[in-house]
């Protein structure tokens, strides 16, 4: 649809609206929902120039997504395939933008933003006289809808499960979409100059933040939770307006996904559920998009019904099914107040006396307060950037960040997660767990054995020397047996649940709840419930002398 309408446009369908409104007054709008089969389609077939791979639904019934491949350029294209307006009716919806707006903004009906919309859609049309059918109305009402309350150009992007990030380089330039099928895709969305500029600064503006040239660049959350960089102009990003989104999952990965991913394996899940309960302090670490907060956040998932647990974050991200869970996440300044820093919602945190405290990620002076939360009882979780173990370390012990080597023994675990490729997919591992074990009174460094090694030839992991297991033995009591028999039990639970594909957070988190409340009782009910399996799954047996 086009994107600029000049104003000659504009004053012509306001013309021709007038004319009809004295010519054919008392022309019917159709009323009633949409009716799929009756009426005309709202989106049409489209011949695609490429060979077509898939199609499916984005928003239906209102715009799909079309994967081609151009077998010249050895590369696939995805297609935003959205309602076709003819000039009449593109014109009639630029009326209807601005005649429309102000109703919805001071109007007193009560009811989902959907029912209001539709509601003054319909009275405008009728004021206005015209004669148009049921499929006319649901397209100019796709495209109000996409620009009061969805995402504009990008709306169909947004609504497809299958695409975590999009990005958008410049003016005139093809935005690309990050598709867990088809990996880094050229889409058909792109924006001219004024369109970019505009977009960016509305999309800074829904989230309450302020863009402009003289401060170009801004982090932020969308409503729906997305997280969004921002830059304005050309001085920083020399193509144009430039942004990328990291799309929001309403519905968090649980550890179900992460081993449907192969991101860890049953031994390390069971081994991470341990240090969890038993409040030992994790650190995931890794590069861009290598899964490191959905990782913490999956994990999180293992924390103690009840317990008091408190999240920071700069963009909200985590999502948890907890009870006893307070949120916080920091504040630029606004106008004459003050900032509200990482570090001051962690000495805040403190004061709420809580036993679990994530950060959604360690980069600052942040760093020194959430290592003391450590060495004074609190279990910490958070993420950093780096891809290895020593990385990892020399990020904590220099600048900016600056933690003494004495209180960065205080850390447990160390995950470390890579984005890498395998065969011809790209996959997300755990490279590295690893255990800090303390500083070596020779040498005066950081000792640190790897537990858990990801083999990528393989794709496989290999277990190496895990001490927290023994430590979290011997705090309980239990014998060697007594560990290999807890550990045994937890991977047969998370298989038992893989196996029931129970992957949505707020089951997940019930079922580790019951486990927690009666241990016994849950795994006599998961043994009998495998027996029943096997036995269902045996062979009838022959009558004798057949």
């Amino acid at each position: 649809m086009p994107q600029d309408r000049s104003d000659d446009g504009v004053g012509s369908i306001r013309e021709r609206l007038a004319y009809t409104v004295d010519t054919l007054r008392g022309s019917s709008v159709p009323e009633g929902p949409y009716r799929p089969g009756e009426d005309d389609p709202i989106v049409g077939d489209r011949p695609f120039v490429d060979r077509l791979v898939e199609r499916y639904w984005l928003n239906p019934p209102f715009s799909y997504a079309a994967i081609t491949y151009d077998e010249d350029e050895n590369e696939h294209q995805y297609l935003a395939i959205e309602p076709e307006l003819d000039r009449f009716e593109s014109d009639l919806l630029e009326t209807l933008y601005d005649d429309v707006r102000t109703p919805l903004l001071y109007g007193t009906h009560e009811g989902p933003p959907e029912e209001s919309l539709m509601l003054e859609l319909r009275r405008r049309l009728e004021r206005y006289g015209v004669d148009i059918d049921a499929a006319v109305i649901y397209r100019l009402y796709y495209y109000l809808y996409r620009r009061f309350q969805g995402f504009g150009p990008i709306d169909p992007l947004m609504h497809d499960p299958h695409i975590e990030d999009i990005s958008c380089d410049g003016y005139e330039i093809p935005l690309y979409a990050y598709h867990e099928d088809y990996q880094d895709i050229e889409t058909n969305v792109s924006f001219g100059r004024s369109a970019l500029d505009d977009y960016v600064v509305s999309m800074a503006q829904q989230a309450g933040r302020h863009i402009s040239v003289g401060s170009p660049i801004v982090e932020t959350t969308l409503p729906d939770g997305s997280r969004a960089e921002l830059a304005l102009g050309e001085e920083v990003t020399p193509h144009g307006s430039a942004f990328t989104v990291r799309k929001y999952s309403e519905e968090p990965f649980t550890p179900i996904d992460l081993l449907e991913f192969g991101t860890y394996s049953l031994e390390q899940m069971a081994y991470l559920w341990l240090a969890i309960e038993h409040n030992k302090n994790l650190v995931f670490a890794g590069g861009t998009a290598s899964g490191k907060t959905t990782s913490m956040n999956a994990i999180s998932m293992f924390i103690p019904p009840r317990s008091k647990l408190i999240t920071i974050e700069d963009t909200r991200e985590l999502s948890l099914h907890h009870d006893n869970w307070l949120s916080s996440v920091t504040r630029d300044r606004l106008d004459d107040a003050a900032n509200v820093t990482m570090y001051d919602l962690l000495r805040s945190a403190l004061r709420h006396r809580p036993e679990y405290i994530i950060v959604g990620e360690v980069r600052g002076e942040e760093a020194i307060t959430l290592f003391q939360a450590m060495n004074t009882g609190h279990t910490t979780l958070s993420t950093m950037h780096a891809d290895s173990v020593q990385t990892v370390i020399n990020r904590l012990e220099n600048e900016p960040i600056n933690v003494p080597r004495s209180m960065v023994q205080s850390l447990d675990i160390l995950c470390v997660q890579t984005l890498a490729r395998f065969g011809s997919e790209r996959v997300r591992r755990a490279d590295t767990i690893a255990e800090i074990e303390g500083i070596d009174q020779r040498t005066g460094e950081l000792d640190y054995t790897g537990a858990y090694r990801w083999d990528s030839a393989s794709d496989s992991f290999e277990e190496g020397t895990a001490r927290i297991t023994e430590e979290i033995a011997e705090e309980r009591g239990w014998s060697k047996t007594d560990l290999l028999e807890e550990m045994r039990r937890r991977r047969r639970f998370l298989a038992f649940l893989q196996d029931r594909e129970v992957n949505g957070y707020e089951r997940f988190t019930a079922m580790v709840n019951r486990y927690y409340a009666a241990p016994d009782d849950i795994m006599n009910r998961i043994e009998a419930a495998g027996s029943e399996a096997e036995t269902a799954s045996e062979p009838v047996p022959s009558e004798p002398g057949n």
